[in-house]
């Protein structure tokens, strides 16, 4: 947006958006990041999100093949497609891999694949439509890499010194990638434990320049009660528990993470699902009132309604949302064979996911799409399907353990693809919001996106399979070829399983729902997250922000509140350096001047998010093409933990001086005077907030 509220491309002008060349584009990259995003998440258990290397390749693309009147528009169109098949491959790799951790399927499922992609995907991305005005215009969250995508594709428009600003970014935080990603010379996460009075004690970064920005981006007061919620579960809970009931044998690290892991991280699934209700309970008024509108506008309204506030019709959202609950019904019963738990869990599926996805797109407007818990709302639905289920097909049909366990993982898979993908389309939106895009248009390329992730995903699942294994589970059950031959005994079918994928939700979401089963899933841990949520609730606190802080490890919080305090000071110092004084509330022209500074190192953070998000993608590239680039030298010697913070830390000064720059120059300031000022003026208004009155 413009610093007068407006977008990018006004909206009484209409320069192309979905032309011919959109589609061809937007569909060979949405394919191409499927594939990617789907091995990556399989074989480490994360993704990448696309938006921000799609609007960089597309423009790229768009402008390397000499297209005449390419617009901005069309660049946002291009990634939106793109970006839709990789929250797409998300939502899918970590649900339905777990049928084979199960044993339930021997093989990948196209038909079952596709169509659990497109009912998760499509429902995910009509909820959204409807949550568009509510979480993007009222609610005004910043979802930080809406915010970055924007910043490139304007850089890419206007050229100049934002464009040059916004390349030199990319290329060192493509270096960093590059080196700490690729070639493995550093450490990307450093953390230790250590014995403390009794228990233990824990320090630990993700050393990411994308969550860096993400934490400047969305500011401090977000970044600070994501990471009290990290320090509540980390430096806190975690401690406690090993405290009262022993901790693990071995490595302390590793057992303080385990009991993270298998313990207080339910404490936060708890804490989201109370806080979920909680935002969607304190929006009500606004989301009535905006379906309400939307409802009752009739075409007249329409063609008064601005160009950039035009929906797809409302009507015509809540028809595809009936239909798709029909599908479900039909796909349901077909799976089962049991009609009444089929009308149950097709009626669950439709509160459900509108449910998750609110929340999916409230928690992506805060830490971003990449950060997103969607392993977490995915267990928060596997525990109320999993409720649903034992009722219907348990104690009234009778079903046996595995249908039950089928229908448990069937329903919440549909769920968790359609929270992976509303994280994403909210993302998009707020993008076009900012740049000027047409709502509708917008919408039906993420539609576009959705379908090509969903014909894609099978396949690759397929081939991905029968080529490694997908998890060391379903491997040792039946292991691939081992030169050639069937593996025999214990040795060569761990021999064969050495490249399996490791899948971990899968195996997670699998061992869950094997536990919920058995009798040994961790409700305690579940009920305790409930409690805080209401003692967060109870002080006033924004519950969702504290409670993803709590299922978030801790060392993902670290870079995300220095880059929140790196945005702190620079602001601070601006208003210092305009007013004079840091006493009162800052004058408008103060306020004006530190959002142009604080601006500039948007774009620079952008430029970070997308030299590292870019190369996640090349290395995908590299993994499933080739080899590892750590694999090309067998003389590269990875960093201990202490060079390799160093390493980050030099990065992370070079990301503090281009965000300073702008900074004015006032005669009689310098930096470390005024950062001492800020800091003592801190000091004193927090002593001032906790003295009793």
């Amino acid at each position: 947006m413009s610093e007068s509220g407006e977008p990018y491309i006004p909206a009484d002008q209409e320069p192309a958006e979905l032309t011919p060349r959109v589609f061809v584009i937007g569909i060979v990259l949405g394919a191409l990041m499927t594939a990617a995003n789907a091995y990556l998440g399989l074989k480490v258990g994360m993704t990448v999100s696309a938006s921000i290397p799609a609007a960089v390749m597309s423009m790229l693309i768009l402008r390397g093949l000499k297209f005449k009147d390419v617009s901005i528009l069309e660049n946002n169109s291009v990634q939106t497609m793109a970006s839709a098949g990789e929250s797409l491959a998300a939502g899918v790799i970590f649900t339905v891999p777990a049928l084979l951790v199960m044993n339930i399927w021997s093989e990948i499922q196209l038909l079952e694949t596709f169509i659990i992609a497109t009912l998760g995907g499509v429902l995910g991305t009509m909820f959204t439509i409807a949550l568009r005005r509510v979480f993007i215009v009222e609610e005004a969250l910043p979802y930080p890499e809406g915010v970055a995508c924007r910043e490139v594709l304007v850089a890419g428009e206007k050229g100049g010194s934002g464009l040059v600003a916004i390349i030199y970014a990319l290329i060192i935080g493509a270096l960093y990638g590059w080196f700490v990603k690729g070639f493995h010379i550093t450490k990307e996460l450093v953390q230790g434990a250590w014995s403390f009075f009794g228990t233990r004690v824990y320090a630990g970064s993700e050393l990411s320049l994308a969550l860096l920005s993400v934490g400047y981006i969305v500011g401090l007061r977000i970044a600070s009660f994501i990471f009290l919620g990290g320090v509540l579960g980390f430096l806190v809970l975690v401690p406690l528990y090993g405290m009262m009931f022993g901790w693990p044998a071995g490595d302390m690290t590793a057992g303080f993470m385990t009991l993270w892991n298998e313990q207080i991280r339910y404490v936060g699934v708890g804490a989201m699902v109370v806080g979920g209700i909680y935002t969607l309970w304190s929006m009500r008024k606004t989301i009535v009132s905006g379906f309400s509108k939307a409802l009752n506008f009739d075409d007249e309204d329409s063609a008064d309604l601005l160009r950039t506030e035009q929906d797809i019709d409302m009507r015509k959202v809540l028809v595809v949302c009936g239909c798709i609950t029909l599908l479900t019904f039909l796909f349901y019963w077909w799976v089962t064979g049991e009609i009444l738990l089929a009308f149950v869990g097709a009626a669950f599926l439709a509160v459900a996911a509108f449910f998750f996805s609110a929340v999916a797109g409230y928690i992506a407007g805060v830490v971003g799409s990449s950060n997103s818990p969607v392993s977490g709302m995915t267990i928060a639905t596997l525990m109320f399907t999993a409720g649903l289920v034992w009722v219907v097909g348990d104690l009234v049909l009778g079903m046996t353990t595995e249908s039950l366990m089928t229908a448990t993982l069937i329903i919440a898979a549909v769920v968790a693809v359609n929270a992976a993908i509303a994280g994403d389309v909210m993302q998009d939106l707020k993008t076009g919001h900012m740049v000027g895009a047409t709502p509708w248009r917008q919408q039906v390329a993420e539609i576009v996106g959705v379908m090509v992730g969903a014909i894609t995903i099978g396949p690759v699942l397929m081939l991905l399979h029968n080529a490694f294994r997908i998890s060391k589970t379903a491997c040792l059950r039946d292991p691939p070829l081992l030169n050639g031959e069937v593996p025999v005994g214990a040795e060569q079918i761990s021999a064969a399983c050495e490249s399996a994928l490791f899948a971990p939700q899968a195996e997670l979401i699998g061992a869950i729902i094997s536990g919920i089963f058995g009798g040994d899933f961790n409700l305690p841990m579940v009920l305790i997250g409930v409690v805080i949520a209401f003692i967060i609730i109870w002080k006033k606190m924004p519950v969702m922000s504290v409670a993803i802080g709590i299922y978030l490890p801790l060392f993902l919080s670290v870079p995300i509140i220095v880059g929140g305090l790196i945005h702190f000071f620079v602001s601070r110092i601006t208003h210092y350096r305009i007013d004079g004084t840091l006493e009162g509330e800052a004058s408008s022209r103060a306020e004006k001047t530190a959002k142009k500074v604080t601006d500039k190192g948007v774009l620079i953070g952008a430029g970070f998010i997308a030299g590292e998000s870019l190369m996640g993608v090349l290395i995908a590239f590299f993994i499933v093409t080739f080899q590892h680039p750590k694999d090309w030298f067998d003389s590269i010697n990875q960093l201990g933990q202490t060079l390799s913070l160093l390493f980050y830390g030099c990065f992370v000064a070079i990301f503090a001086f281009l965000a300073t720059r702008s900074i004015p120059r006032v005669e009689g300031h310098s930096f470390l005077t005024d950062c001492f000022s800020v800091i003592t003026d801190a000091g004193r208004r927090f002593i001032d907030s906790v003295r009793p009155r």
